[in-house]
């Protein structure tokens, strides 16, 4: 009688060891395309309607630097708003799940 392995057995080594590598590349991947997301600047005049509202990007602007932790007054002095104005955004923000909320992507 031999001592083989049945034929259905496998090492699961190498698959996992691929895996793994597919991950690493994957979160390195990751990281390239969201290090391009993240840059967001409070004084790009994209930020604000000629009314001086803010426009889109720039209520995700707002969002993006309460997301980093950014007081209120440092909000509105980065994108010139008024306090009140960055206070209506950060409670905004936090309806919206602070920093779990969905991303809207910047132009």
């Amino acid at each position: 009688m031999t001592d083989k392995t049945p034929p259905h057995a496998f090492d699961p080594k190498p698959i996992l060891d691929l895996i793994a590598a597919i991950e690493a590349d994957l979160q390195r991947l990751r990281g390239l395309v969201e290090e391009q997301i993240e840059k967001f600047d409070p004084a790009n005049p994209h930020n604000k309607t000629p009314e001086g509202k803010l426009t889109e990007e720039g209520v995700e602007c707002c969002y993006r630097m309460f997301d980093e932790g950014k007081s209120r007054y440092s909000v509105a002095q980065q994108m010139k708003i008024s306090f009140a104005a960055a206070t209506h955004r950060f409670n905004s923000w936090r309806k919206l799940g602070g920093k779990k909320r969905t991303r809207a992507l910047l132009g």
